[in-house]
This record gives C-alpha cells, sequence and structure tokens, in this order.
C-alpha cells in the first residue's frame, strides 16, 4: 500500500511478486574460505607518508570532483549536503517540512569477492552507517546485484552467499528491502567482475537542522574514535594498494554491535552534542582523518594508542566505527562509556599538516593535490 499525505493511492497484492515469483535453484558452490591475517601477518610501509599519498590517490579514494562538477546537483535548490559537502550521505529537503530525505550507495566488491557472506552483511551495514552518520534514521534499502555468469556454480555461490548476508543484515538493523534489481553474466573472455551487491538507502531527518558531516572540523577539536579497533587488514585497501596483496578474510560485521554504536551516534547528533562525524570504512582511520582534515580546511594530528602496531591502528578496516570531533570530547566519551561503547581520543585539529606523532607529516597541500589529481590526469 502506497499513501500519500493520507490518502491510499496504490495498493496492489504482493502475492504475485512473492508467493507467485518463481525460484531459481541452480548448482552452486561455496566460496573458499580466505585465512584471517593478523598485524603480525603484514609488513608495515616503508615509508607511511608515500603510503597514506598512495591510499588517497588510488581510483577507490580520490576525488571525483572532475565528474560531479558536470551536472547540477542542486536542482530546486533542495539539496542540503552533496558530493561537495563533506558528508556520508547525500541530504536533500521535503518541501514544506523541516524534515530532509539522507541517501547514500554502498558496496565493497573486495570483501564479496573474499567472503561474500560477510561482505553481503557489510554492504548492507555500510549503507546503514552511512545515513547515521549523518543523524538519519535508516528507513529502507534497494538493491542492485551485479555478478558474472550464474550458469557458473562458483558464480552462484557468490549470489547465494552475498544475498544471505544481506538479508541477515537487513533482519538485524530493521532495514527492508522495498525493491531492486539484477545484472548477471557481466564477463569479459570469461573473466566476471567482482561481485557487486550494491545497496542504495533512504534515511529520514526529523530536522534537518540537526543533522552532521564532516567538514565543520575546527582548530582545537578532539578526535573520538568510537568502536574497537583490532586491526583488521584482510582484503584492506592497504593490504591492495601497498603491499599488491588481495588476499585475506574481511572484517567481520558484528549486526548488534552496530546498531548499539549505530544508535549512540544519532542520539548525540540528533541531541546537537555533536555536529562533526565520519564513519570508517576504506584505509581505516587514517583515511577518514584525511577526508575530514581536507573538508575541513584544518590539520590533524593523531596520537595512537600502543596496543597494536602503527599500521593496523592506521590502516585497519574494522567495521562498526565512527570518528567524531568535538570541543568537548567528555560529553561523548562519558555517553559512550554509558552506552557500553569503546570510545578513546586519538588525536587533535590544528595546523597546516595531516599528521601522526613520531611516524609522519604531509602538508595538507601535498595530500589534496594527490587526493584531486587522480581522476583529471586518467580521463586527461
Amino acid at each position: 500500500m502506497l499513501k500519500h499525505k493520507g490518502e491510499t493511492v496504490c495498493d496492489l497484492p504482493l502475492a504475485p511478486l512473492f508467493d507467485d515469483a518463481p525460484l531459481y535453484d541452480r548448482p552452486w558452490v561455496e566460496t573458499k574460505a580466505q585465512p584471517h591475517l593478523t598485524p603480525r601477518d603484514i609488513q608495515e610501509p616503508d615509508d607511511y607518508a608515500a603510503a597514506v599519498l598512495k591510499l588517497m590517490s588510488c581510483p577507490d579514494m580520490a576525488s571525483k570532483r572532475w565528474l560531479w562538477e558536470q551536472y547540477d546537483r542542486h536542482v530546486m535548490a533542495d539539496t542540503l549536503e552533496d558530493s561537495a559537502t563533506g558528508a556520508d550521505a547525500g541530504i536533500i529537503r521535503v518541501h514544506g517540512t523541516l524534515k530532509a530525505l539522507a541517501v547514500t550507495s554502498d558496496c565493497t566488491p573486495r570483501y564479496v569477492l573474499n567472503d561474500p557472506y560477510e561482505g553481503g552483511k557489510q554492504a548492507v551495514a555500510e549503507a546503514w552507517r552511512n545515513l547515521t552518520a549523518v543523524g538519519a534514521d535508516p528507513v529502507a534499502i534497494t538493491d542492485n546485484l551485479n555478478f558474472g555468469n550464474p550458469e557458473r556454480p562458483e558464480i552462484m555461490g557468490q549470489i547465494v552467499r552475498s544475498i544471505e548476508g544481506m538479508a541477515e543484515a537487513c533482519r538485524v538493523l530493521d532495514f527492508p528491502v522495498v525493491s531492486g534489481n539484477v545484472s548477471l553474466y557481466n564477463e569479459t573472455n570469461g573473466t566476471a567482475i567482482p561481485p557487486t551487491p550494491t545497496v542504495g538507502a533512504v534515511g529520514l531527518l526529523a530536522d534537518s537542522r540537526k543533522r552532521a558531516g564532516f567538514s565543520g572540523m575546527k582548530a582545537g577539536d578532539t578526535l573520538v574514535l568510537l568502536g574497537e579497533t583490532k586491526g583488521e587488514l584482510g582484503a584492506s585497501l592497504y593490504l591492495r594498494e601497498i603491499l599488491g596483496r588481495e588476499d585475506g578474510a574481511p572484517p567481520p560485521v558484528d549486526l548488534h554491535l552496530e546498531r548499539r554504536i549505530g544508535d549512540l551516534v544519532r542520539n548525540l547528533i540528533k541531541s546537537q552534542q555533536v555536529t562533526v562525524v565520519h564513519d570508517l570504512s576504506d584505509g581505516g582511520l587514517i583515511a577518514a582523518a584525511a577526508e575530514m582534515a581536507l573538508a575541513s580546511h584544518v590539520g590533524i594530528t593523531l596520537e595512537l594508542p600502543s596496543k597494536l602496531p602503527d599500521h593496523a591502528l592506521l590502516f585497519g578496516e574494522d567495521q562498526g566505527r565512527y570518528l567524531i570531533a568535538t570541543a568537548d570530547p567528555t560529553t561523548v566519551l562519558k555517553a559512550a562509556q554509558a552506552a557500553g561503547i569503546i570510545a578513546e581520543e586519538v588525536g587533535h585539529a590544528d595546523g597546516p599538516a595531516l599528521a601522526t606523532a613520531g611516524i609522519f607529516s604531509i602538508a595538507l597541500a601535498d595530500l589534496r593535490a594527490a587526493h584531486e589529481g587522480w581522476m583529471p590526469a586518467y580521463m586527461g
């Protein structure tokens, strides 16, 4: 049933779509399990500064400004957050109200390739996290399942297990699928594309004035990291871009913990206790810090705890984490403690560089040149 302003405008029976829909039962095989990699299994970079610059200028992380500047992102002046403003989701106001819709699209194919089930879970959780990071209540998803030839049992195995992972995440996060489409047989000369079950998601902000992004950090702010860091480097961007490896199990997604941390973050945003939030995903802590520094035009110095090797702390892609910049870290730390969430101060904002105390320092101008330069050079 579809309603508009309280009036039912569409009411269709669901049986033809669900109960009567054909179910395919093709032969499939499980993807071979990848080993879990510990930080000891993965070498540190010879040059941390060079590694960060390479990471931030790879196709996954580099700015896509060349692309999005070529179309109008502000039709009818309803766009509140977009590619240029520094937020984890786009935000569009709803006419005549204070409400706004948050939208995002996510998938990490290298995770799905190494473990379709965990990768499917992560695609949904990442979309849920991006909506959360701007203060929106996640409402629903649509999926776009892109795979190779399903007549090959190993490809069908990717499809089956990734869907099962996505379904589990949707159940735990109360994040229903309302539509979707499938694109199969994506192969060239018998080689399939990486499995890419893309998730598009929408969330609702009841009051668009109470939202967060990651471009409002100010000099003097303290950076607080929510969520536990174990140094998960399997199937990571660091492993691929710096070491040329694509092995290892991807980071596991604890969906129940994901929900608890996300609820805490949204409550902090809605109560306007925090306004600068960025989720951690590709590239780990250093990538999130770099994006915050570039968007806010303020340097960051990270002060890492000594519980793990530096490369695990900086580049680990542990799930369910958020980086918050705040002038009042005590409030955030107390709220996290009350919710039973791990939280710690990991640095401060100031100066003209992205740095980690005693390890490296990169001028923001050099970081920006690397981050902005890849796509124009590639397209040119």
